[in-house]
Parts: C-alpha cells; structure tokens; sequence
C-alpha cells in the first residue's frame, strides 16, 4: 500500500516537471514581435534660405510737446497712454491776456483804416485841385505821401492783429501728430515758457521702423547688389518679416527702407532699417523684435521634427529605418527652424525613414507605425509618407 502512495507521488512530479519544461520553451507573441515605434518618411519642400537678427522697434515720428506761448495753465486734458488724433487739444494755456491783445490789434486796425480812408479822400481832393490849376504841385504830392502812409498803416494793423489771433490761437495746445501720448509733466496752475517747458510726448504708432544690424557676409550677399542700382524696384529687395519675441512663427510683412551710408568697423555690420505696419496696435517703440531677412531663392530642403533629433557627445544624429526594418545611426547636419520643423542640410535624402520618437538604440529591430513628422500617429489608410 505504501509503494502505490510513492510511485502516484512521483507520477504526479514528472508530470509537474514536464508541464514547467513545456512552458519554459514554449515562446511569447509578446517576446516574439518586435517594439512598435512611430515612423515618419522625411519631408521635402522649397525652404527660402534667410538669416534671423535682433532688431528694435522705433517710431517713425515723435514728438516732445512744448508750448508756444508763455502763460499759466488753466486746463489739462491728455489722456495719458492712450491714442490721439492730430489736432486733440491737450492742454489751454490761460487765454484772457492774448484775447485783450487781439481786441487792441483790432481797435488800431480799425483806426489805422479811418486815416487811410481820410487820406483817401485828401488825395481825390488835391487831385481835383491840382486838375483845376487851385492847388501847387506839392499839396498833390503831400497828399499822395498820406494816402500810401495810411495803406501801409493799415496792413501793419492787419499784420499786428494776425499775430495778436495766432498767439490767442497757441494758448490750445494741441497734438501735431496722430499717436500715442505719454504722461503729463505739468498740471494746472503752473507757468509755462515758450518753446522752454516740456508739456508731454507724443508717438506715432502705425507704421513703426524696426532698425537692425547685418553683418558684413549678409550685406555682400544679400542687400550690395541693390545698393549699387540705384532704381531697383521695391519688388526685388530682399523680403523681411518681422515678430515679436513671444511669437511663433513671422507673420509681419515689412519692407526696406534705409541702408547705413558706412559700415561700423567697430561690430563689422551695416544699419538696415524696415517699415512695419502695426494696424492692431500691439507693437509699440521701444520694444525688442525677431528680425527674418530672406537671402536667396526658394530651394527643395529636407524637413524633420526635432524630437526625431537625437545627441550624442555633442554632435546630432537620428535613427533611419532601414532594410528589414532595422535602425541605423545617421550623423546630420542641422539647419533653421522652418515652421515649426527643423531643416538638415546634410545626412538625410527624400524617401528615407526616420524614428519620430521613442526609446529606440541603433540596429534594433522595429515595427513601423506610420505617423506624421510630427510624430502624430495616423491611419494607414491615409499614410502618404509625407505630411501635408
């Protein structure tokens, strides 16, 4: 009875040690099939060449208002930081001194008239007299003398009294230029002295100049030639755009206006100013901005996302698919960012296939998921190899 108990004991052992045996040899699909990794074919577009600068941005017309004539003012009404439009009155300088000017120029000019008119009548007189042989020849000429004494009488009253209504006129400071106004630097009350006193500042808006400095190997290449014609049409300068530091992507058109007349030994660039429209308002003087000055034709480039660009000891590579499947290290050289995707100027062809992302080694085997360069996954259905 006790040896039926061990052989079913060690039946039952051999069979456990069979089923382990079985199982240790059977291989995974999981072991089997190898990592899936997003894979995008390389993009291949016309990229214009352009060199990036930093620029500032200025406006095209300010002003430092003063006032004038001198006198107290009796109101201020700058809205401080905010738009203006030409001819705004800003500030009234205490205007009853100037109007009981122009009341006296007015009261000579009219009695500046009453004694050329009195003149007048003199001359027709002695005319008449002197006609009739009544009167000498220098009553006549006495008479003429007063008649043009009192015209120029009269037009120095007309000139007093001009003057006497443009410094009436002056008492309403107003802005010279549509813009931007900044904050007041005198109040009520105080006196102000002609052309002396600064009352505030006024700033164009739109357009704006953007000033920035090319270096000498960019001015050779890309703005000497049009210097040296000098009825170069607008059309064929070289383009320029223009952003803001916190933007993305350049999406302000502008155009050269002014090339430095000398080169600064001291940097080794060349000055280069460009107009900007700022229609929203958004830029304003003052402010730093990204600076694309394109310097040749459109020509094909290739195109990856830069987390498809990997490191190693300081140089960039990525990992190509190979025959099979297969990843293989590939050196390359990087070029500019080009919305949002990174140029390589050299190590990579058009058709070739690159590992988006993923922790991928070189010579590993892969299964390919078709994605965008972007490294979005996409349908297969709707695989082209190349991103729209």
């Amino acid at each position: 009875m006790k040896g039926k108990h061990i052989t079913l004991i060690t039946a039952t052992i051999a069979v456990a040690l069979i089923t382990a045996g079985c199982k240790e040899t059977q291989p995974t699909d999981a072991a089997a099939k190898p990592p899936s990794v997003p894979v995008a074919e390389v993009m291949v577009r016309p990229v214009t060449p352009f060199v990036e600068f930093t620029g500032s941005l200025s406006a095209v017309k300010r002003v430092e208002l003063r006032p004038r004539v001198a006198g107290y003012i009796q109101e201020v009404s700058v809205p401080e930081g905010r738009y203006v439009e030409k001819g705004s009155r800003l500030f009234l300088i205490d205007p009853r001194v100037f109007q009981a000017a122009v009341n006296a120029a007015t009261a000579r000019l009219r009695e500046a008239e009453a004694t050329s008119q009195l003149a007048q009548a003199e001359h027709a007189r002695a005319e008449q007299l002197f006609a009739k042989k009544v009167v000498a020849r220098d009553r006549l000429d006495t008479a003429i003398a007063s008649r043009n004494a009192g015209k120029a009488q009269v037009d120095a009253a007309k000139a007093a009294l001009d003057a006497a209504q443009l410094d009436l006129s002056f008492t309403r400071v107003t802005a010279p230029i549509s813009g931007r106004v900044g904050h007041t630097l005198v109040t009520e009350g105080n006196y102000v002295t002609n052309g002396v006193t600064a009352l505030t500042t006024i700033v164009s808006v739109d357009p704006l100049h953007v000033y920035f400095d090319v270096d000498e190997r960019t001015y050779l290449r890309s703005l000497a030639q049009g210097r040296s014609k000098p009825g170069t049409p607008a059309s064929q300068a070289p383009k320029v755009m223009v952003a803001l530091l916190s933007d993305t992507t350049y999406s302000r058109p502008s155009r050269l206006d002014f090339l430095a007349n000398a080169a600064d030994r001291g940097t080794g660039t060349v000055r280069v100013r460009a107009v900007v429209d700022n229609p929203d308002g958004q830029l304003t003087p003052g402010l730093f901005a990204k600076v694309k000055l394109e310097t040749g034709a459109p020509q094909e480039q290739v195109l990856v996302s830069d987390q498809s660009i990997g490191t190693d000891q300081g140089s960039r590579y990525v990992l190509v698919v190979g025959e099979g499947d297969k990843t293989q290290y590939r050196p390359v050289e990087l070029g500019p960012i080009v919305d949002g995707l990174r140029v390589i100027n050299q190590g990579l062809q058009a058709g070739e296939r690159i590992v988006v992302k993923g922790l991928v080694r070189p010579d590993m085997q892969i299964t390919p998921q078709v994605a965008a360069i972007d490294g979005t996954p996409i349908e297969m259905s709707h695989a082209v190899g190349v991103a729209p």
